[in-house]
């Protein structure tokens, strides 16, 4: 294991190359993937208050689709473009975490 850590790997910055040995945190990170814009996903972890339509309904950008409350704040989260609730992913009163899916939109 530790003549693995010490190879020297290729890490490629703005176009140029370099060989550089990884630090296991780096080796073991979560590689970045494009976000999926038919989801709204958490920043941080919270507790929904309350969600202003259901299932199904056609909202349009801008409009509040629902209020939660992280580290005693509250905050509404907006609809990024106009589009139909496909699925709310959590219920009211519930927590949820860091990178969760909110709501499903189509």
């Amino acid at each position: 294991m530790a003549e693995e850590m010490n190879e020297l790997q290729s890490l490629t910055i703005d176009g140029s190359e370099y060989k550089t040995r990884y630090t296991k945190k780096y080796a073991n990170r979560r590689v970045w993937e494009y976000p999926d814009s038919r989801k709204v996903i958490s920043y941080i972890p919270g507790t929904v208050i309350e969600q202003y339509f259901k299932d199904g309904d056609a909202v349009k950008a801008g409009e509040p689709i629902m209020l939660f409350e992280a580290m005693k704040m509250q905050t509404k989260v907006y609809m990024p473009y106009d589009g139909i609730i496909k699925n709310y992913c959590v219920a009211i009163g519930e927590r949820y975490p860091k990178e969760h899916v909110l709501v499903e939109i189509e």
